[in-house]
């Protein structure tokens, strides 16, 4: 088990100006590899690894993904085999060097090969080849993905006591997959609204999983809006100086394809009034900054 995640008031003028009161808990403190929400999303997985007997898991990503990279230091630190399966063609990012450097054994799918990976029959070769591993969806995807998440939920409360506050409001954070959302919404049990900024734009289907994942009739419960800027892992001048002062002005890093995008979508809707004065708000700091690496020059706008 990992350390606790603690629950810290997040410090930003155009906060206090509004009179909203925004608590953050830095998923990003509780590991230095394994590091923000991939953790909760690897632990019912690993769960069901363990269960089988598996020797060890099998999962895909990106070349800066911040799952693989989670993944991978997992199996390095706790004695498990794990393989990737990346998208694209070989190339060398500080990610990947991680990746090798953690004993993951890559395979590059190329484009097609990874856009295949939604197809029925996708990991039948892959479980032929590697019948001792278990299979993680992409992202830590899936209901174990979202179950794992609930403990989320339950270290924010425990420490509300320490912030001088008896409830909130709802929670913000950055959504990739929906998965982390997804958790929150179940555990929350309807209690309190759970906002998900997207950072793929629509249609990249955020939305099919969470309602994949929690089922009908819980729509009021949560609610996505569009914070990809463009793209996913598109950034733009007004992000990164967004992201530069915010950091400066709350001494937490941040990057900028998530949890800078997310707190940049919080901004907005308190300036267009869409958050209402008195308001308290948990906003998860969902890690990855690994990735921070890949914002290089030539790739920093959209």
């Amino acid at each position: 088990m990992l350390p606790p995640a603690p629950l810290q008031l997040l410090n930003l003028p155009w906060l206090t100006a509004s009179a909203i009161d925004v608590a953050v808990l830095r998923l990003d403190l509780i590991d230095p590899l394994i590091s923000g929400n991939k953790w909760f999303k690897l632990s019912h997985h690993l769960d069901q690894a363990k269960r089988i007997g598996a020797q060890g898991v099998i999962s895909l990503g990106g070349t800066h993904s911040n799952h693989l990279h989670a993944l991978a230091a997992a199996g390095q630190r706790f004695g498990f085999e794990t393989v990737g399966l990346l998208r694209g063609n070989p190339v060398q990012t500080p990610t990947v060097r991680d990746l090798d450097a953690f004993g993951m054994e890559l395979h590059w799918l190329g484009y097609a090969g990874y856009r295949a990976r939604h197809e029925a029959d996708f990991w039948r070769p892959w479980q032929t080849r590697y019948p001792h591993l278990y299979p993680i969806p992409e992202g830590g995807g899936g209901l174990d993905g979202a179950l794992g998440c609930a403990d989320i939920v339950r270290q924010a409360q425990a420490q509300l006591g320490a912030l001088g506050w008896d409830d909130y409001h709802g929670w913000w954070l950055a959504c990739g997959t929906g998965t982390t959302l997804a958790g929150l919404v179940l555990a929350e049990e309807g209690r309190h609204k759970v906002f998900g900024a997207m950072a793929v734009p629509q249609g990249h289907g955020v939305a099919e999983n969470v309602s994949g994942i929690l089922g009908a009739g819980v729509d009021e419960r949560y609610e996505l809006l569009d914070a990809s800027r463009g793209g996913f892992a598109k950034t733009d001048a007004q992000l990164l100086e967004f992201v530069a002062a915010s950091e400066t002005q709350s001494g937490i890093p941040l990057e900028p394809l998530y949890t800078g995008k997310a707190l940049l979508a919080l901004k907005q809707a308190v300036a267009s009034g869409r958050i209402n004065s008195g308001t308290r708000l948990i906003f998860v700091h969902t890690g990855g900054l690994q990735g921070k690496r890949a914002v290089s020059p030539r790739n920093r706008t959209a």
